[in-house]
């Protein structure tokens, strides 16, 4: 094999491995943490504020999976509080499987909900709640096997 077939062939596997990563990077999905980033990045400040605010309670906002229930426990100085807010689970390898619930607590800050809601996988279980004069924010990860 004299060297202008050698050349060749380098030209060759290049091109094919080149055809094949520009193949393969359009084939992979590649989803957005948010459709409305840019909406989202000026309202953080609220995010932070609720971060301080759910950071300064005594106990922390906890996630617990059970056999059959996902349960989340609000900190104990919202017992008997009226609260009302959102709770995220963000499933960070596939959009599809987000989940946007309403947060519906009892009286001791519970709320139970199915776990054959949820696709198995890790979420970022972002729980966003105010009470009557004070906003909250907090994140928690959960895995579901």
């Amino acid at each position: 094999m004299n060297f202008g077939n050698k050349l060749l062939l380098v030209f060759a596997v290049f091109a094919g491995l080149m055809s094949y990563m520009v193949y393969r990077c359009f084939s992979v999905p590649v989803d957005l943490v948010s459709n409305e980033y840019y909406k989202d990045e000026i309202a953080y400040q609220e995010v932070i504020d609720g971060t301080k605010n759910a950071n300064a309670l005594h106990a922390k906002a906890t996630v617990k999976e059970s056999a059959t229930d996902v349960v989340i426990q609000l900190p104990e100085e919202m017992k008997n509080h009226s609260v009302k807010g959102t709770v995220l689970f963000y499933c960070p390898s596939n959009m599809d499987n987000d989940r946007h619930l309403t947060l519906a607590t009892d009286a001791d800050g519970k709320q139970t909900i199915e776990l054959k809601k949820f696709s198995k996988g890790n979420y970022t279980v972002k729980i966003d709640w105010q009470d009557a004069t004070t906003h909250f924010y907090t994140e928690r990860p959960l895995t579901i096997l």
